[in-house]
């Protein structure tokens, strides 16, 4: 099959160009991999040079980033310090180099790392047509191709809120058995607006909120925790694939979840 290969300079000329016959090629390190194998699902792929993409900046405590930002950029800038460790665990330094924002939260399972730590930092999708969608409702949707992501928004934490765990059978850079982000803002001692998300454990990404509920409020000690990892797979149906079965997944979830509230965060 023949792929055409299209040139827009900028997003608003891509997003016109966009249907059911193209996909977006930003670093390619996933869609290119499925043109070289006769899989891309397009006659055509469109691409734009726009600066904008790569743009990385604050608005009124939280951050914004296009796109185009690759997770070697994220890596590299002192204040997406909390955001660091998760690029860091994608790939190696040649994907790394390649790998965007805007693509991995269309990244199918069991890819995504990087979107599931987005979406537990109440991230919002700004759309090319200047729509904000929740990342929720976006990663819900995106089978369906919901439009041009833009850039995505996310609130800054403080020291010590946001935490990060990703599970692979190769260590440190093998695809995700499961990956886990949560983001634990508080007051006085107590959680207040706990937001936790899980990769790898659905198509696609997702919040989890009978964890959120059991750590609401709560002092991040042993009783919450408890209570959390009681209802680490509720609701949940793990996918089977070649990496774990979903008995599994559902069994090491509550684990796995109770090392991340554990453990010292960044």
């Amino acid at each position: 099959m023949t792929v055409s290969v299209d040139h827009f300079a900028t997003v608003a000329e891509l997003a016109r160009a966009l249907g059911p016959d193209t996909r977006v090629l930003a670093g390619g390190t996933l869609v290119m991999r499925d043109v070289n194998y006769g899989q891309a699902g397009a006659a055509r792929l469109a691409y734009t040079t726009d600066p904008a993409l790569t743009e990385i900046r604050a608005e009124a405590g939280r951050i914004v980033l296009g796109a185009g930002v690759t997770m070697a950029a994220v890596s590299a800038r002192p204040e997406l310090s909390f955001l660091a460790p998760v690029a860091r665990q994608i790939g190696g330094p040649a994907v790394r180099s390649m790998a965007t924002v805007g693509g991995n939260l269309f990244a199918p399972h069991p890819y995504g790392d990087f979107a599931t730590a987005l979406l537990a930092r109440d991230g919002v999708a700004e759309m090319a047509d200047g729509a904000a969608r929740p990342l929720a409702d976006l990663l819900a949707r995106r089978a369906a191709r919901p439009g041009f992501v833009r850039a995505v928004s996310l609130a800054r934490p403080q020291t010590g809120e946001f935490r990060f765990r990703k599970v692979s059978r190769v260590k440190p850079k093998g695809v995700s058995v499961m990956s886990m982000a949560a983001w634990l803002p508080g007051a006085a001692g107590r959680i207040t607006g706990a937001r936790v998300a899980y990769g790898a454990m659905a198509e696609p990404p997702v919040r989890v909120a009978p964890v959120e509920r059991a750590l609401e409020g709560a002092a991040l000690a042993a009783a919450a925790i408890a209570r959390a990892t009681a209802a680490a797979t509720e609701g949940l149906n793990p996918p089977d694939d070649a990496l774990a079965s979903g008995w599994y997944r559902r069994e090491t979830a509550p684990v796995h979840l109770r090392r991340l509230l554990e453990e010292r965060a960044g």
